[in-house]
């Protein structure tokens, strides 16, 4: 059952339209040829039946009468044609008359008609008169009258038969003939109306792919439900175009005064910086220690403000061109830089007098302090923290922070 529910749900909706069409159909056909089929094989057994009354009686009336009944030979061969039987019997039950051809025992007479093997039988009495001065009297069915013979005539049911089974098999041909066009009819009346639906997938599709809102989705002809649903999406779709193009302005208002703003503070922290190097050296004591923290304050600035500018500088998708670099001064800024925080650590300091690179100077030195710092930050206490530099490849190598 599961497995049926899930193939029904996996149907498209034009497979689902079509075999309930076709589903309808066949019920409607079926229905319809029960009915026709079930009254047209009564009438066809009724008239098969009136059509073998008629003819024995027919056969009664020219049989001639005389106290025993007479029975040309030629009648019996006309009237058996196509395969009937006739039996003329005496009073007595004997057969005094047959047709030529030898078939099935039709039994005693009986009023109704009846069945026997392949025959269908009817039977009729044979009457006369009562004999009185005026001689022979006709036939008559009077209150006087008694039967001096039968008569047997039998049809077979081969033909009533094959005519049933050939408008049984018509019936069921079309009503199969009936349900295979409606589907067939249900299906591209279904392909017809889901082709906008259709259109209107693929769009979705090319937009979900280019992700550009503004592409103009297939309107249907008709005004229906369908192209209802086409306006709503274009509707949704110069809405999140429009929310989108607010989205990216704002963005790059940010990424602009972002990187002005970095831009703009780097030359005075620049001139910060340079004016607390110079007190730290020529300060001592209390003073030369505010000038100091002034100092690494004013470096994180500038870490800060070179975030800052690589942000902006990610955001628009620049590169920054590369220039030579000197990792030996690199890393002397950078372990300078970190000092304060390696109060509980011995941060050394081992780099040759120039190391020379191709590179971008703040990345370079992002990247020295922030291995300086890990090393700081995931060692114990007291272990020694050594920053190397060494050419060890002909355009040389980063900084690197020993633990050792």
């Amino acid at each position: 059952m599961n497995l049926l529910s899930e193939a029904r749900l996996r149907l498209p909706v034009r497979m689902k339209l079509a075999v309930v069409s076709a589903a309808l159909t066949f019920a409607i056909l079926l229905l319809f040829a029960v009915v026709v089929g079930t009254f047209t094989v009564r009438r066809l057994d009724s008239s098969f039946d009136s059509e073998l009354r008629s003819a024995t009686a027919s056969l009664a009336d020219r049989i001639r009468l005389r106290p025993e009944p007479q029975v040309p030979g030629d009648l019996l061969s006309a009237a058996s044609a196509g395969g009937a039987q006739i039996r003329v019997l005496n009073r007595s039950g004997q057969v005094i008359g047959a047709s030529p051809l030898e078939g099935e025992d039709l039994g005693a007479p009986s009023e109704d008609l009846r069945d026997v093997g392949r025959y269908r039988v009817a039977s009729r009495p044979l009457l006369v008169g009562n004999v009185g001065g005026g001689g022979f009297q006709p036939p008559s069915l009077g209150r006087f009258a008694e039967p001096v013979g039968f008569v047997q005539y039998a049809r077979p049911r081969g033909g009533l038969s094959s005519t049933v089974a050939r408008l049984k098999a018509f019936l069921g041909f079309g009503v199969l003939g009936g349900t295979v066009l409606a589907f067939l009819a249900g299906l591209a009346v279904a392909r017809r109306a889901m082709r906008p639906v259709t259109r209107l997938t693929g769009a979705a599709r090319e937009v979900a792919r280019t992700r550009d809102p503004s592409t103009t989705l297939p309107k249907p002809e008709a005004n229906d439900e369908v192209a209802e649903l086409a306006h709503t999406l274009e509707d949704m779709l110069g809405e999140l175009g429009a929310a989108r193009s607010e989205t990216e302005s704002a963005l790059a208002r940010q990424r602009q005064f972002v990187a002005d703003a970095s831009h703009e503070l780097r030359t005075p922290l620049t001139s910060i910086l340079a004016n607390l190097e110079l007190l730290e050296t020529e300060l001592r004591g209390d003073q030369g220690e505010i000038a100091a923290s002034a100092l690494r304050s004013s470096r994180r600035m500038r870490r800060l403000v070179a975030d800052l500018l690589l942000l902006a500088r990610a955001d628009n998708g620049r590169q920054v061109p590369r220039k030579p670099v000197d990792l030996s001064a690199v890393a002397r800024e950078a372990t300078a830089e970190a000092a304060p925080l390696a109060a509980e650590h011995q941060l050394a300091l081992d780099a040759p007098s120039e190391t020379w690179v191709d590179g971008v100077p703040d990345d370079l030195h992002r990247a020295a302090l922030n291995l300086i710092e890990n090393a700081l930050a995931h060692t114990p206490a007291g272990t020694p923290v050594t920053v190397s530099v060494r050419s060890e490849h002909p355009e040389g190598v980063a900084p690197q922070a020993a633990v050792g």
